[in-house]
């Protein structure tokens, strides 16, 4: 969160590459010379006088304060990803939606208009109707047409939100085209990079200005806690943000932040294995005759196929969506639920990231709060089936699905 003058960067050569940074990046050792990072689970933080802890209060001097907003944990955590993203700075969150929540409130007032995807996650949706309460108003428009976010922008227009990939269908945005309307009409883009990671995407090699996680989700990578953070620069990671984080406090623990900074360890490995996995799965829905489509971004049948391998270094990472075959609404949304109750393997969840498979119904969990409207303007379907694929044996997914496939 901090580049805290007192406390000295761990060494690393010039140009360490990701994978490098996702082991090594954080903070020094302690004296006790650990090689795993150590976790400090304390509230505050002793100072050796009031004239040194009046100093540390007024941000005179930098240095771990107190655990809602500084904690070595934490700056560990935020150094990686920041590193790893490419970005200057991070500020770590309580959850993803934490994560938004801070970027509206640190960088949006009442006035200000949004532009943001109409295929983001569902909650992500209601967040922003929510701060129009506020004074903040938001157009959702397609994923994927720049030309409809381009129409969007209004001369008040501070903020273009998109998620790519999109949660459920996968549909990936231009970032290059973002970044270049944003700033044309100065606005600032932000990605939800939380499909890919950095492992996969580098949005500000793309021209994004933050770059948001829920590292619930792939970060950790076994469902194990809940985590967001906010990568860009020092000057509105900490101009804008920290101050916000210090009145409202929606803050990482330093539990949370361990168990996900470990998690960062092993994450070019588990998402590479994944998305070949989830491509092996994406071909075999792709010839069975009970599924009407098939989404996934490493297949040629995907709209954005070329944008996404261009954008996410040839992968198209762990999700699958498919559609079942249905005269209706209501026969497709007995024969998704058919399936997804016969399976034996998958975890019936909502949510994704973990190295075991989940699979859920979104229009009846994830996106289950927004209207029929919106959910048909995002392609939510009664017989839209998302499938986040582990890291089990695929012939063991795929007859899973075949159990599903024969009530379906």
């Amino acid at each position: 969160m901090n580049e805290y003058k007192g406390i000295p960067r761990k060494r690393l050569p010039a140009g360490v590459r990701t994978d490098t940074l996702a082991v090594r990046e954080g903070l020094p050792a302690t004296p006790w010379g650990e090689n795993s990072e150590a976790l400090f689970l304390t509230s505050s933080f002793v100072h050796p006088d009031c004239a040194t802890a009046a100093a540390r209060f007024a941000n005179e001097e930098d240095a771990f304060v107190y655990s809602r907003f500084s904690n070595p944990t934490v700056a560990m955590f935020e150094r990686r990803l920041a590193a790893m993203e490419g970005t200057e700075a991070c500020i770590a969150t309580a959850s993803g939606m934490a994560a938004i929540l801070i970027l509206v409130m640190g960088l949006l007032q009442r006035g200000d208009h949004v532009v943001c995807s109409q295929s983001v996650f569902g909650s992500t949706i209601r967040l922003f109707q929510d701060f129009a309460k506020f004074g903040v108003d938001t157009t959702f428009v397609p994923q994927e047409d720049a030309g409809a976010w381009r129409a969007a922008m209004r001369p008040n227009t501070k903020m273009l939100f998109a998620e790519t990939p999109s949660n459920p269908l996968t549909t990936v945005s231009d970032i290059a085209a973002l970044a270049g309307i944003a700033h044309a009409g100065g606005a600032l883009l932000v990605v939800d990079n939380c499909f890919c990671s950095p492992a996969l995407q580098l949005p500000v090699n793309f021209g994004a200005d933050l770059v948001m996680h829920s590292g619930t989700k792939y970060l950790d990578g076994q469902g194990r806690v809940m985590a967001g953070a906010v990568c860009g620069p020092k000057a509105l990671v900490e101009g804008r943000l920290v101050p916000v984080m210090r009145s409202a406090g929606m803050c990482l623990s330093p539990f949370n932040a361990w168990v996900v900074l470990k998690g960062l360890e092993t994450l070019s490995i588990r998402m590479r294995a994944q998305s070949a996995r989830a491509l092996q799965v994406a071909q075999w829905l792709e010839q069975q005759p009970q599924v009407a489509r098939v989404w996934h971004p490493s297949l040629p049948s995907h709209p954005q196929h070329a944008l996404a391998m261009a954008q996410q270094g040839g992968q198209g990472g762990a999700v699958v969506s498919f559609a079942l075959r249905a005269s209706d609404a209501d026969e497709a949304r007995r024969r998704a639920f058919a399936l997804i109750d016969a399976t034996q393997i998958c975890s019936i969840t909502a949510n994704l990231g973990d190295t075991k498979t989940t699979i859920t119904h979104p229009s009846s969990t994830s996106h289950s709060r927004l209207s029929e409207a919106q959910r048909q303007a995002a392609g939510i379907t009664q017989g839209l089936i998302r499938l986040a694929v582990g890291l089990e044996d695929v012939q063991d997914l795929i007859d899973d699905l075949q159990r599903g496939m024969e009530p379906a």
